[in-house]
């Protein structure tokens, strides 16, 4: 029982994981604002504005610096995993993103040619992010991990 409440009032971990809340949140709004429909997909998934990978590690990373302190070991390593896991988002990530939209067009293609090539399924085509993807989210990062550390 003491592990469920130190879990639950853990603000570091709270911080986090409304990061990631968030901008799932406003990814989903912003889709169905510009595509005009909802994809309830984009409620989990990758990739989209803002990038909820770099709001989870930056709302983190502000929760270590505000009980921590910049100096602290707890910083350090929550610094270096935020740039290695938004580092990731925009470069090997978002190079997926690019060749699964040409292979899934390539396989359009090619069913236009012959309809008796088999049909696979689409790959994800939202994997990644722009970097502005990710500075979006790493500033809503920020705001969120200082609300949770010192409003809530």
């Amino acid at each position: 029982m003491q592990f469920a409440y130190d879990l639950l009032s853990n603000r570091i971990l709270i911080s986090a994981f409304f990061g990631w809340l968030c901008a799932q949140l406003l990814k989903t709004i912003i889709y169905v604002l510009v595509n005009k429909n909802f994809n309830p997909e984009r409620l989990m998934g990758d990739g989209g504005m803002p990038s909820s990978h770099s709001a989870t590690v930056m709302a983190l990373v502000t929760a270590c610096c505000i009980y921590y302190g910049a100096s602290s070991f707890e910083f350090a390593i929550s610094g270096v995993m935020a740039l290695i896991v938004m580092h990731d988002a925009m470069g090997v990530r978002r190079e997926t993103g690019i060749q699964a939209k040409v292979i899934n067009n390539m396989m359009d293609w090619f069913q236009e040619l012959d309809s008796d090539i088999p049909v696979e399924e689409k790959l994800k085509e939202f994997v990644g992010h722009t970097p502005l993807q990710v500075l979006f989210g790493a500033i809503l990062g920020i705001i969120v991990g200082f609300i949770v550390c010192n409003v809530i």
